[in-house]
């Protein structure tokens, strides 16, 4: 058994570390941000950007002197970017529109939808004024005012809502647009100056701790990509095989939707299926209603299972310590503390085992 005195250590590295862990997450990541994810996409195109430097490199002879003429590699790499961009601008304008005409003929199947539901009340209403010995109509009546009251109110209710937040909205169009032109130029200063960066990184004193936090970071993200693309895949395959079950005639775009929908941080299945399945319950579709619920069940409990399976497998933390840091990052930092506590649990352990041997010795 140890002794005390290297127990409480052990504790107090622990503790220290973790709360400096927070504070990083919590105070100065989200200054950083930015720049991390231009970093990110410095790495990802510099490889191209500097092949395609010493190809575009030109020799031109000047009174004798051979004279190199080259265009700097940060300006392709932004040039690349921005071709990228291009790029999926027009794959979401595309599907988009594509998307739009769906839904074009979707809502042609609301006038249907809303005579049912009316038809459906109206019924339920009769019923009760039978029940009860009422009036005849007497409900109906009521229930149309109260609709029409709701309406009203909502109406009324929306417009200064937007009023107010015009501005907010605006602001952050604003800031969005600023912080587009900060990421655009980090990327091309960071593909610029990488070497130099990498150069001051390796001759510092905290170059381990670099080494050690920038392998780990780079574990996470691929471990994070690979996962989110395997949930997503399986996510599209299983909606699409319980729209096609449906006969729905949209099976694949509306599976490949929801698949896509499921990954975003904020969204998920349930923000389709669970509205869907109640609109079904309704006009008394039970069956259908039931096997949207059951879809739903399905790909959350599949999302719950493989996330913290997969990722855990991959970033060496067992199933049930990557779903409690999860949840744990998850109550501290909102949605993106389902990546950033893992990470934080395994800065923790390598800091603590990095640090902890230097002090020993």
């Amino acid at each position: 058994m140890g002794k005390p005195d290297k127990k409480l250590k052990r504790i107090l590295w622990i503790v220290g570390i973790t709360g400096a862990v927070y504070g990083v997450f919590r105070y100065l990541l989200p200054l950083v941000v930015p720049f991390l994810l231009a970093w990110i996409l410095a790495l990802l195109l510099r490889p191209s950007a500097s092949w395609l430097a010493r190809r575009c490199q030109a020799r031109f002879t000047i009174r004798g002197r051979q004279v190199a003429v080259a265009i700097p590699v940060g300006i392709i790499g932004v040039a690349e970017l921005l071709v990228a961009a291009l790029l999926a601008s027009f794959l979401i304008y595309y599907g988009g529109s594509r998307l739009c005409r769906e839904a074009g003929l979707l809502l042609d199947q609301i006038p249907s939808w809303v005579e049912g539901l009316d038809l459906w009340l109206t019924a339920m209403c009769h019923h009760v004024e039978e029940c009860l010995c009422l009036d005849p109509d007497c409900l109906v009546l009521l229930m149309r005012e109260m609709l029409r009251g709701m309406v009203d109110k909502l109406k009324y209710a929306a417009m200064p809502y937007l009023m107010a937040n015009s501005v907010s909205i605006f602001q952050w169009g604003l800031k969005l647009s600023v912080v587009s032109v900060i990421l655009l130029v980090s990327v091309g200063l960071a593909i610029q100056e990488m070497e130099t960066w990498k150069q001051r990184c390796r001759s510092s004193l905290y170059r381990r701790e670099f080494s050690l936090i920038g392998r780990r970071l780079a574990v996470i993200a691929n471990a994070y990509l690979k996962t989110q693309g395997i949930i997503m895949l399986l996510t599209t395959l299983i909606c699409m095989a319980g729209f096609w079950l449906l006969k729905n005639p949209y099976y694949i775009i509306l599976g490949a939707g929801i698949g896509i929908l499921d990954a975003l941080p904020v969204f998920g299945t349930g923000t389709v299926l669970v509205p869907w399945a109640v609109f079904c319950f309704f006009r008394r579709k039970w069956g259908q209603g039931l096997l949207l619920l059951a879809l739903y069940l399905v790909c959350y409990i599949l999302r719950e299972i493989l996330e913290a399976k997969l990722m855990g497998n991959q970033v060496g933390l067992s199933a049930l310590e990557t779903l409690i840091s999860m949840y744990v990052g998850l109550e501290l930092f909102g949605i993106c503390g389902l990546l950033l506590g893992p990470v934080g649990l395994l800065l923790v352990e390598d800091l603590v085992e990095l640090w902890g041997q230097e002090a020993e010795t």
